[in-house]
C-alpha cells in the first residue's frame, strides 16, 4: 500500500516575529523533509511587510494559506490590554476554530506543533490522539527564562525591576532586571499572567523547536538537557532548528539604486521592525547623531508617537506613506544630508538591504528576526531595544556574542542624545580595534548560521530527527492520521 507523505498545518495570527518564522519553517518542511503543509492565518490586519511575506511564500506555491474567521476580543479585554494579553486572548478564542479544522481533515493530523502564546491548544493535540510540540521563534536564553518564571514567580518578592541581583537561571546567564521582558514588568497585570500560564505549559509538550542553532548558543542548550539544573524540563526535548530567516525576494527599487553607489560597508542601516516607533525627541537626536556621524545612512522613517509600543504594534503599517518627513525631522536635515542618506517611509526590503555589500552596520530593535538577518548577512549592530524581549537581545549580542555594540542607557527608558549615536555609529562604521572585532565575530557566526543549516548541520539534523519522529508514527498508522503535523502559531 502507498503512503502518502506527512503533513504539516500551521496556525499563524500576524505579527512578523512569528509569521516570518513560521513561513520558513513550513518551507524547510516541504523542501528539506517531503512533508505536505498547510498554514492557517487568524484574520486580522496585516502589515505591507506581512503581506509581502505571504505573497514571496506563495511564488512558487510550496503550501496552502487558509485565512480562518477573524475573532472579535474587544468585550474580553480593555482599550490598554498589552500586545502579549490581546494576543493570549486572541489565541484563546482561536481555538475551536483550529480545533474544527483539524477535526475535519481527513485523514487526520499525527501531530500538533503550538507556537509560544498557542500552549493553550495543547489539549486540543491530547483530545484528538496527537503528537504535540511547542515552537519558539526566539533563542535560547528567552526559553530558559520563560521556563524558569513560575519558579521565579514564588521565588522573587515584589517587582522584578525593583530587585538588586540578577535573576538566577540554573545552568544558564542571569537576567538583570532591567532586561526582563515586558510581561515581568508589573506583576499585576494581566500580560504576565498569561507569561507564567505559558512557562508552565511548555514542558507539558513532546518537544520544543527554537529558532537558534546548537553553535550560537551552546552552554544555554545543554543546560536544557541537564536534569539537575532544569529539572523536569530537561525530559522535554529541545530541537534548535534556526536560523530560520526569509530569503532574498530579488526585488529591486530606488533603495538599491542609491546603495549600487555607495563604497562597500559604507552605509549604516536604520530600521526598527514593523511595529517600533520612536518619540519625536528621541527622533530629533536620532537624526542629529546621525548626521553628525557623517556616515552614509538609510533609515526608514516614520511618524513620531506619543503612545506606547503596544499601540503601535498594531498601528505602524497603517501609517500612510505619504506622511512628509520634513515635518518632523529637524530643520534642514533633509537638504544637509541630501548626499549622505537616504530616507524611506514606512518600510523597507530590509534582508535585501542587509544583504547589499554597501552596507556595514545595522541600527536595530534587536527583534529576533532582524538579529538573525543581520548575523545571517555578517553585519554588525547597533542594538536599540524598545519592547518585547528586545532589552535580553541586546545583552546577549553585546555581551555574550561579540556582534553588537549599545548605549549606555535603555532607549525605552530614557532619550539617547546625539553625541552617543555619533559615538555609536562611529564605533561600528570606523572605530578600527571596534570594528574589526565585531566585523570579524560576526563573519564567523554568518559561517556558523550557513553551516547549520546546511545538509548535516546540526539544524538540519535537528529538524530531521523530530520530522522522523512523525514520519514513523505516520507509518504505523498510515490509514488513521497519514502523519499529520499541525503548527498553531501566534502574532508577535
Amino acid at each position: 500500500m502507498e503512503i502518502s507523505k506527512p503533513h504539516a498545518a500551521l496556525l499563524s495570527s500576524p505579527g512578523m516575529g512569528h509569521l516570518i518564522p513560521v513561513l520558513e519553517l513550513g518551507k524547510r518542511l516541504v523542501t528539506h523533509h517531503d512533508f505536505t503543509v498547510t498554514v492557517f492565518v487568524v484574520s486580522c490586519h496585516m502589515s505591507q511587510a506581512e503581506s509581502q511575506a505571504i505573497q514571496s511564500s506563495m511564488s512558487p506555491k510550496l503550501f496552502d494559506i487558509v485565512q480562518l474567521p477573524p475573532v472579535d476580543i474587544s468585550h474580553l479585554v480593555d482599550a490598554n490590554a498589552t500586545v502579549v494579553t490581546q494576543i493570549a486572548v486572541m489565541m484563546r478564542e482561536a481555538r475551536p476554530a483550529l480545533r474544527s479544522a483539524i477535526s475535519s481533515m481527513n485523514p487526520r493530523p499525527k501531530a500538533l506543533i503550538v507556537d509560544l502564546f498557542g500552549t493553550e491548544s495543547l489539549p486540543i493535540a491530547e483530545e484528538l490522539g496527537l503528537l504535540k510540540y511547542v515552537f519558539v521563534p526566539s533563542n535560547a536564553w528567552f526559553l530558559a527564562l520563560t521556563v524558569r518564571v513560575p519558579f521565579l514567580d514564588r521565588e522573587v518578592e515584589g517587582e522584578y525591576v525593583d530587585q538588586t541581583e540578577p535573576l538566577r537561571i540554573p545552568g544558564c546567564r542571569a537576567v538583570r532586571p532591567e532586561d526582563v521582558v515586558d510581561p515581568m514588568l508589573d506583576r499585576t497585570n494581566q500580560q504576565y499572567i498569561e507569561y507564567v500560564r505559558v512557562g508552565k505549559e511548555i514542558p507539558t509538550s513532546d518537544g520544543v523547536l527554537l529558532n537558534t542553532w546548537e553553535e550560537l548558543q551552546s552552554l544555554t542548550l545543554a543546560a536544557f538537557r541537564d536534569e539537575t539544573l532544569l529539572g523536569r524540563f530537561s525530559k522535554t526535548p529541545v530541537y534548535p532548528i534556526g536560523p530560520l530567516t526569509r530569503p532574498l525576494s530579488g526585488s529591486r527599487s530606488e533603495v538599491f539604486d542609491w546603495l549600487d553607489k555607495q563604497p562597500s560597508e559604507s552605509v549604516i542601516f536604520v530600521s526598527f521592525g514593523s511595529g517600533g516607533t520612536l518619540s519625536y525627541e528621541q527622533m530629533t537626536e536620532l537624526a542629529w547623531g546621525l548626521e553628525m556621524s557623517q556616515h552614509r545612512f538609510i533609515w526608514v522613517v516614520r511618524p513620531p508617537t506619543r503612545t506606547a509600543a503596544d499601540d503601535a504594534f498594531f498601528t505602524a503599517g497603517t501609517v500612510s506613506s505619504g506622511d512628509d518627513p520634513s515635518t518632523y525631522l529637524p530643520a534642514g536635515f533633509l537638504t544637509r544630508t541630501k548626499n549622505k542618506g537616504l530616507l524611506v517611509p514606512i518600510w523597507a526590503p530590509q534582508v535585501e538591504v542587509l544583504s547589499h555589500p554597501s552596507v556595514g552596520g545595522f541600527l536595530s530593535h534587536c527583534g529576533w528576526n532582524s538579529t538573525l538577518e543581520s548575523i545571517a548577512n555578517g553585519v554588525p549592530m547597533i542594538v536599540w531595544p524598545l519592547y518585547s524581549e528586545q532589552r535580553m537581545n541586546a545583552t546577549l549580542l553585546a555581551e555574550e556574542l561579540g556582534v553588537a555594540v549599545r548605549p549606555k542607557v535603555l532607549p525605552s527608558k530614557k532619550v539617547v542624545g546625539r553625541e552617543e549615536i555619533e559615538e555609536t555609529v562611529r564605533q561600528i562604521m570606523e572605530d578600527k580595534e571596534g570594528k574589526n572585532a565585531i566585523r570579524a565575530r560576526v563573519k564567523e557566526l554568518k559561517y556558523s548560521a550557513e553551516k547549520a543549516v546546511s545538509k548535516g548541520g546540526s539544524s538540519y539534523t535537528a529538524l530531521s530527527r523530530l520530522a522522523q519522529q512523525i514520519n514513523e508514527i505516520s507509518m504505523q498508522r498510515p490509514t488513521e492520521t497519514e502523519g499529520y503535523a499541525s503548527l498553531a502559531l501566534k502574532p508577535n
